[in-house]
Order: C-alpha cells, then sequence, then structure tokens
C-alpha cells in the first residue's frame, strides 16, 4: 500500500465516535471535498479504500443517515445517500458552524483528509494536498491549522481548490494534528534518515568542490613554473620564490598550508598563496 493509503487505513480505524458533535464535524469535512458528488436526489461519496468507506458509513450512521447503499466498481468504492436521507443530511447542516473547540476542528480538519486528502511517500518527496469544492472551506481549514501553529498554503486556480505543504515539518504536524500517530513515527524516521542523507551528500559535495579547486589551483601553479622553466626565467626567481616553486612540484597535491610547513622556514597559507600568485603573475 501507498504511504497515502497507510494514513487513512490508521485514521479510519480511530476509536472515537462517542462525541457526536466531533462525528458531525468529521462528515462535515468529508463532504466539502471533491470526492462528494451530489444531485437533487443523493449524495454520493466515493473512494479507492474499502476502510474509508466503512468509516464514512460509521459516520452516517452516528447521525441516523441510514438511507445509503454502497457499491464496488473495479477498485473504486462508493457509498450512495438516497433521497430522503439526502434531505436529512442537506438539513443536517444547515445554518451549520463548526466549533472552536479542539476536537471538533481535528475532526473536521481530519474528515476533509479522508474525504479527499492524499500524502506522496516521503522517501520521495514531500507534499500533501486536500482538494476542496468551495474557497471558504479550504481558507476556513487554512485557519483552523494556522491557529495550532500548522502552516498550509492554499491553491485557487481554474482546475481546483486546495490547500497544502511542501515542508516536511508542517506534515508531520499535521499528521499528529488529525491523529495520525503511527504515522508521524513512520514519516519521522524517514524524514531523519532524508536530511542525514541530504547532509552527507552536502559535505561529500562540498569537499568535492574544495578538492577540485585545490587541484585546479594546483595545475595552474605548475603550468605557469614549467613556462618560466621553457623560458629560462626559473633560475632568476628570488630564492624564497624558487624554493615554494620546487615544492610545489614535487608535491603536487599537497595544499597550501602543507607546501607552507615543507619550507625551511614555514610560512602560513596566506603567505604560499601571495608566492604562488607571484609566480603565476611573473609567468603571463
Amino acid at each position: 500500500m501507498s504511504f497515502s493509503t497507510d494514513v487513512k487505513e490508521e485514521l479510519s480505524k480511530l476509536s472515537n465516535l462517542a462525541d457526536k458533535d466531533c462525528v458531525k464535524a468529521e462528515l462535515y469535512g468529508y463532504i466539502n471535498t471533491v470526492n462528494i458528488s451530489k444531485s437533487s436526489n443523493s449524495i454520493k461519496f466515493a473512494t479507492e479504500s474499502e476502510y474509508n468507506i466503512n468509516r464514512f458509513s460509521k459516520l452516517l450512521n452516528n447521525v441516523n443517515i441510514l438511507e445509503y447503499s454502497i457499491d464496488l466498481v473495479g477498485k473504486n468504492y462508493s457509498i450512495m445517500v438516497h433521497k430522503k436521507d439526502k434531505m436529512n443530511l442537506d438539513s443536517l447542516y444547515k445554518n451549520y458552524e463548526i466549533s472552536t473547540r479542539e476536537n471538533e476542528e481535528k475532526s473536521f480538519v481530519r474528515g476533509a483528509f479522508l474525504g479527499s486528502g492524499s500524502i506522496n511517500n516521503p522517501k520521495n518527496k514531500y507534499h500533501i494536498e486536500i482538494i476542496l469544492n468551495d474557497l471558504k472551506i479550504a481558507e476556513m481549514i487554512i485557519e483552523i491549522l494556522k491557529k495550532y501553529g500548522i502552516i498550509f498554503k492554499i491553491l485557487n486556480n481554474k482546475t481546483k481548490i486546495s490547500i497544502y505543504s511542501k515542508d516536511g515539518e508542517e506534515i508531520s504536524k499535521f499528521l499528529a494534528f488529525v491523529g495520525a500517530n503511527n504515522a508521524v513515527i513512520k514519516f519521522e524516521e524517514i524524514r531523519v534518515y532524508r536530511d542525514m542523507r541530504n547532509n552527507v551528500n552536502r559535505i561529500v559535495n562540498c569537499e568535492t568542490a574544495n578538492l577540485n579547486k585545490t587541484v585546479n589551483a594546483a595545475i595552474k601553479q605548475i603550468e605557469a613554473i614549467k613556462k618560466l622553466q621553457k623560458e629560462g626565467k626559473f633560475n632568476s626567481l628570488p630564492d624564497n620564490l624558487k624554493e615554494l616553486a620546487n615544492l610545489r612540484i614535487e608535491n603536487p597535491e599537497a595544499s597550501l598550508t602543507e607546501l607552507g610547513q615543507m619550507l625551511e622556514e614555514p610560512i602560513g597559507k596566506s603567505g604560499v598563496n601571495y608566492r604562488l600568485n607571484t609566480i603565476i603573475k611573473m609567468a603571463l
């Protein structure tokens, strides 16, 4: 199964349906997502997850919406609330407003995620998204998440309205907020591994870049020294430059600091760099 499916399965199994207000809030989250289709006679929810369809049916039962049917077509499950109870469901949410109770706000956001949320496998990239059918609902969820220190963004274009995040920290906080505790542990394990791997890669890339810089500088210095030798100008160099030039030829891989320590009278890195640059200028 995908990481997204695992998260939804965990959320679908939460045993927190005793609080009727939270049940109502979670169901409200579901019915405001794009996987809900409405007509004058019915409301239909479609999903590929059997666990998710079971969760939706339990929510309906808890608010006494009993006139529905469940179908399976290919890999897709659907649950349809028929005319009479469709009217009851509409009536249930007439003038409905989400309470500011934390548990109800969590339930509402959880329902929206279960309704049309998706989350990428964090091994590949960080991305979570919930596609909604109303901009006001998207803004409402954004504000609720912001209240608990979770920052999501809104995408509103001609094709869809959604809220999303591409930040690993925010995604982890979101999963904890909606109650996917096992998913948080798994997500964090992957995130730690990814961050360690990225840090190692940055260090390696940095060291490689520094090594390449050192090698290229050494090549340039050696070419300048050989040019002076070829043109018969090498022996006219001051002794301190000549000593350093010979050491560079004999130790092409040595760093500036190492070259400085090899001199009869050792000098620092900046002094070696100055002398070698002088040699390069004389070879121009």
